[in-house]
């Protein structure tokens, strides 16, 4: 089979082996949806079910066929000629059909799986690919077991059914068994002893009973095979299948290898996202390349240096698989430059910081909390915004009066400049009275552009949040404010916002 040496083909069985966890099984609309996905990803094939199964399964593939036109659409069968017919007519209406059929060959699924012989066995599976055949070109055999199977036995089988026709052989180890050293053993010994190999492309699918399926299936392409069966997030029967995303992932990290496939990776973790979502599967958040903490540090000395060069650790771009940017998650683990990184992102200018008391003040919350969010920070800031800033404008004290018969008014003392100031000022509610006392005694032409206010929690006496932006010189800062009191979180978003340029 004449093909490009150093191309890997996807396989994708999320929507079949995938779909043999417990409690995961799809409608054909939701595998419609996954498959159109996969199709964007860039998959070569996408083996849609195992129609004999149920009528459900028959349908999906079915439909599945109709939907997708640019990748392979294969369906699952056993080596007898009911499971192919009904394949055959599920398939009738796919644009690239391959048929996936095949038998135990190891020692143990031939004697207590199918209490058969070597013989016989091979007999078998020729016949099958032979039937399978008269209906499809592309036709892919599996050598169930094949990781605990006999290596010259295997060989035997496998250019036997290459001369059926078998355009695909898959060399499955379906129980997790294989170390990746006797794996790619095996696929070797199979490009070196099969004398018709050259005839079809060699394929792994790899379990992940003993956590090695994408380590072994690594090893399967580096000793000749060219197709990789896995699925998105590694899910797939018992402890799953080989990670689509770690295959992809390894191959385009590795240059050295040589290989090159077609999958667009930047759609990798909205799919996995997808799929978790669908087939009610949490990603584990340690899970390679998709978990929510793939690409994120909470250590301080991890979070100084990706800050200074993502590269110190990270050996991926997390824009790569569709990520925006790493996340520094700030816990009592985290450093200064963490808690810079996240102060100036929300707006706080470092060189008017007091970066020392802000940290000291940090670690308290810190050691009370798991994890700092951004409302965590903005409280620690907008709380007492005032102390946090050198020479900042600062609250001495506030004094407001409103009611039916009142004009609203606002007496403040803030202590600008090194100095105490005073001013009253009236408007047409409490905050607008105070934020005009404010502008008497600073007397810069700022602009509120947007004044929001939120309660963090609800309830009569929650917290309120108050987020400000103000034009200054056609500059736009952001000001934060927090208080049980609308009209002081209102001050103290707005002095925020000042502090940044004053």
């Amino acid at each position: 089979m004449l093909h490009d040496p150093n191309r890997i083909f996807i396989f994708d069985t999320t929507l079949r082996d995938g779909e043999q966890v417990p409690g995961s099984q799809l409608t054909t609309p939701e595998k419609i949806i996954i498959g159109e996905a996969l199709q964007s990803l860039g998959v070569d094939v996408i083996e849609a079910g195992f129609p004999i199964s149920s009528p459900g399964d028959f349908q999906s593939v079915v439909e599945l066929s109709k939907a997708i036109r640019e990748p392979i659409i294969c369906a699952l069968t056993r080596a007898n000629k009911g499971d192919i017919d009904c394949a055959v007519e599920a398939l009738k209406y796919a644009k690239h059909p391959r048929i996936h059929t095949g038998i135990g060959a190891s020692d143990m699924h031939i004697k207590y799986k199918f209490n058969s012989t070597r013989e016989a066995i091979v007999e078998r599976a020729v016949e099958a690919v032979k039937y399978a055949k008269k209906f499809v070109e592309d036709i892919e055999f599996y050598a169930e077991d094949a990781g605990r199977a006999d290596n010259q036995f295997l060989a035997q089988m496998i250019e036997a059914v290459i001369a059926a026709g078998a355009t695909v052989v898959n060399i499955p180890d379906t129980n997790g068994y294989c170390l990746p050293e006797q794996y790619g053993a095996k696929i070797l010994y199979l490009k070196e002893n099969v004398k018709n190999i050259d005839q079809a492309i060699i394929s792994v699918h790899c379990h992940n009973d003993l956590g090695l399926a994408t380590a072994n299936s690594i090893a399967g392409l580096q000793n000749g095979a060219r197709q990789v069966e896995c699925t998105i997030n590694g899910i797939g029967e018992r402890a799953g299948n080989t990670s689509l995303e770690e295959v992809v992932m390894i191959l385009k990290t590795h240059h050295s290898l040589g290989f090159h496939n077609n999958i667009n990776t930047k759609h990798i973790y909205e799919l996995s996202g997808m799929v978790s979502r669908m087939m009610r599967m949490p990603v584990q958040p340690n899970k390679a390349i998709v978990g929510k903490n793939a690409f994120a540090h909470s250590s301080g000395i991890h979070q100084d240096g990706v800050l200074k060069h993502r590269e110190n650790y990270e050996i991926i771009n997390p824009e790569d698989v569709g990520i925006d940017q790493s996340e520094i998650i700030l816990t009592a683990r985290s450093g200064r430059a963490a808690l810079k990184h996240h102060l100036a992102r929300l707006g706080y200018a470092d060189e008017r910081l007091d970066l020392d008391q802000v940290y000291e003040r940090f670690l308290t919350l810190a050691d009370s909390k798991k994890e700092i969010k951004d409302d965590d920070l903005l409280l620690l800031m907008g709380n007492e915004a005032e102390t946090n800033f050198k020479n900042g404008v600062k609250i001495n004290s506030l004094e407001v009066v409103c009611g039916d018969e009142k004009d609203p008014s606002a007496s403040i003392h803030l202590n600008y400049k090194g100095e105490d100031h005073h001013a009253t000022a009236q408007g047409n509610g409490p905050v607008s009275a105070t934020i005009n006392a404010i502008q008497r005694i600073i007397t810069k032409p700022v602009e509120i552009k947007e004044f929001n206010i939120h309660s963090i929690h609800g309830g009569s006496d929650d917290v309120s949040k108050v987020d400000m932006r103000v034009m200054f010189e056609e500059k736009s800062y952001m000001g934060y404010g927090f208080s049980t009191d609308i009209v002081r979180a209102s001050a103290n978003a707005y002095l925020d916002a000042l502090n940044k340029f004053v």
